[in-house]
């Protein structure tokens, strides 16, 4: 305690603040420094306050930092009274105290400040507002969807629909329609099926190679597993699909 008592000295000295003070010992209890006296150059408060974190320090053995600590607070409360609203000086005060802290009880300061409490967690982003008739289960990939469930199809760009749903009817079981992912592959304007006695398709949008399309048809009947639709629809689909277009039958 003796080393540490040199040590305290020495950094009072290098302070060179001239803020004496002729103040009453502060003791391991923590009485309080008298401050009342003016501000002088031959009474550094400092080496008032070096006495009483020295005494702390010297007089309770079990018990030193405690009291080192109590004696730190009530140094700094009269530090910040002597400064008199001067912030600037009043920092100085608490710095130099604190260094006088450190000294004779190194790590102090830090094992009783508390640690500023963490960040709160940015607030997720808001979920993006629904699109008015924005279906889901099409992935954004496809340019056509055909959702079989649900009886209803519709045009999309980059996942938003741009066309749609419209009602449609798929194939009826065991010609269903097949669901997975197609390409637009020819479109034929006034098709006819040679299949079903040369049954007209007018508006032919054509997704897969064994004869899938949308075509003009009743959406009430079922079909052989082309998608039937409205004329209007069917026309929409046959003048704005393009060849290698994403069609997603799901």
């Amino acid at each position: 305690m003796q080393r540490l008592a040199r040590r305290f000295g020495s950094l009072v000295a290098a302070t060179g603040l001239a803020i004496g003070l002729i103040a009453t010992p502060v003791t391991a209890q923590a009485q309080p420094v008298d401050l009342s006296a003016n501000v002088s150059s031959t009474s550094p408060f400092l080496q008032q306050a070096e006495h009483s974190l020295q005494a702390a320090a010297m007089t309770i053995n079990n018990n030193a930092r405690n009291a080192v600590w109590d004696v730190r607070n009530a140094l700094r409360v009269q530090a910040t009274n002597l400064a008199g609203g001067n912030k600037a000086q009043e920092q100085q005060f608490h710095a130099d105290i604190d260094r006088l802290v450190e000294s004779i009880a190194p790590g102090l300061i830090a094992e009783r400040t508390p640690r500023p409490a963490p960040a709160p967690a940015p607030a997720p982003a808001p979920a993006p507002a629904p699109q008015p008739n924005q279906p889901a289960g099409c992935a954004p990939t496809a340019r056509a969807c055909v959702d079989i469930a649900n009886q209803r199809t519709w045009l999309q760009e980059n996942g938003k629909v741009t066309y749609g749903p419209v009602r449609m009817a798929s194939g009826k079981p065991g010609q269903d329609t097949p669901k997975g992912f197609h390409r637009v592959n020819r479109k034929v304007r006034d098709e006819i099926s040679f299949e079903f006695d040369n049954a007209p398709m007018p508006f032919a949008t054509y997704f897969t190679y064994n004869g899938i399309a949308f075509h003009q048809g009743d959406p009430s009947i079922k079909s052989a597993g082309c998608i039937r639709m409205y004329r209007a629809d069917a026309q929409h689909y046959f003048n704005t699909l393009r060849i290698g277009d994403q069609v997603h039958v799901f």
